[in-house]
């Protein structure tokens, strides 16, 4: 088969979305050798992937992600590849598409947080996007010949609101995407002010859903009651307007101990990762939880949000806090604090419980599904 995958939010610089291209790729080209692949990338990506195998190759498709021109261009560029078989590995899929594809649908957080404050649209552009959204998002699940989701908790989300047959859907889980390197890189910790300090990290971004305004309340109650001077939490993810909004709130302002970093290396990640305490997950709504299984594998003890698929994803390798009680994450931070022997514990279950996701599993079992479609 010629097989086509969109990568255009291939890499780190596109969170979730971009590590999953990004893993999926780079683990095909080892296991397969048969099938052909175009991977369509776009100019601000295009140098970061060299395609490794000889069965593989590269198009640029330099297509903004929800535009006009990906309805109308990049149909163009798909039908030019004369493709069998095409992954569209975000729910994006171009309305009037008509050749035989896969789509991978991660969440669907447009339906559990349909808010304007989510965007920096005004509330009829907002809205006006919100419907075309769902509309290609329902045309995208009716069309394809299989869903590939990433845990269970969203294909019974894909049943329930798209209204989908449940045997057209497949729970294929993501990994972290880590490479553990043999690098220290102190700078970084001289950098944030951090250099022998005890500090609980938060990597990601602060769209509303991720609910830090939440955590930055439970951390000033945990430090008004405990008085511990040598304990911080960092914020960590590239500084937009969620996170510009984030640090004018007058929570944070006021906060005691609270360090923002903005966008940094991998290698500088690994080193804040292995120095801290703690990750910490307060999200009210993730279709799979990739963060904290990253801090996971670099053996760091994970606090989470019991909300959606995250139970299901870190089974009882996390100690769990109610994400809609700030009383409750400062409890469970307290008592995370006073617990030497649990800390221990989940920095355990953490190294294990990460082992069982693998980027080479993912791969196989999708490259499973490419093979099944009849072309």
């Amino acid at each position: 088969m010629k097989i086509g995958i969109d990568a255009r939010m291939y890499g780190p610089r596109s969170s979730g979305l971009g590590r999953y291209s990004e893993q999926l790729i780079k683990n095909l080209e080892k296991i397969d050798s048969k099938n052909d692949y175009v991977i369509f990338l776009n100019k601000e990506n295009f140098d970061s992937y060299i395609p490794q195998a000889e069965n593989f190759r590269k198009v640029l498709a330099d297509i903004s992600w929800y535009s006009f021109a990906e309805q109308t261009k990049f149909v163009k560029i798909l039908y030019k590849e004369k493709l069998d078989l095409m992954h569209f590995t975000h729910f994006n899929v171009p309305f009037f598409y008509r050749k035989k594809f896969i789509v991978t649908i991660h969440d669907l957080i447009m339906y559990h947080f349909p808010r304007p404050e989510a965007t920096t649209k005004s509330k009829i552009i907002f809205f006006i996007k919100d419907k075309i959204h769902r509309l290609v998002l329902q045309s995208a699940c009716r069309q394809a010949e299989k869903i590939l989701t990433t845990s269970d908790f969203s294909r019974r989300d894909i049943v329930k609101f798209l209204k989908i047959k449940p045997e057209k859907i497949q729970v294929i889980y993501q990994a972290p995407f880590c490479v553990l390197k043999n690098v220290s890189n102190p700078e970084i910790l001289q950098k944030l002010n951090l250099v022998n300090k005890k500090y609980f990290i938060y990597v990601g971004n602060a769209y509303p859903h991720k609910n830090l305004e939440n955590l930055v309340k439970a951390w000033n109650i945990f430090k008004d009651k405990n008085n511990l001077e040598n304990y911080y939490l960092l914020l960590v993810g590239r500084k937009n307007y969620f996170y510009d909004r984030l640090l004018k709130n007058l929570d944070f302002i006021k906060s005691q101990g609270i360090i923002y970093a903005d966008f940094v290396s991998d290698e500088e990640l690994q080193t804040l990762y292995e120095n801290s305490e703690a990750y910490i997950f307060p999200s009210l709504y993730e279709g799979f939880g990739l963060p904290p299984l990253e801090a996971m594998f670099y053996g760091i003890p994970v606090l989470s949000s019991n909300a959606s698929s995250l139970p299901e994803i870190l089974a009882d390798s996390s100690l769990y806090f109610d994400p809609l009680s700030v009383q409750n994450i400062a409890d469970v931070i307290e008592f995370f604090v006073q617990n030497k022997d649990l800390q221990m514990e989940l920095q355990q279950k953490s190294r294990e419980h990460v082992k069982y996701f693998s980027s080479e599993k993912l791969a196989r079992e999708t490259l499973e599904e490419y093979n099944k479609i009849k072309i």
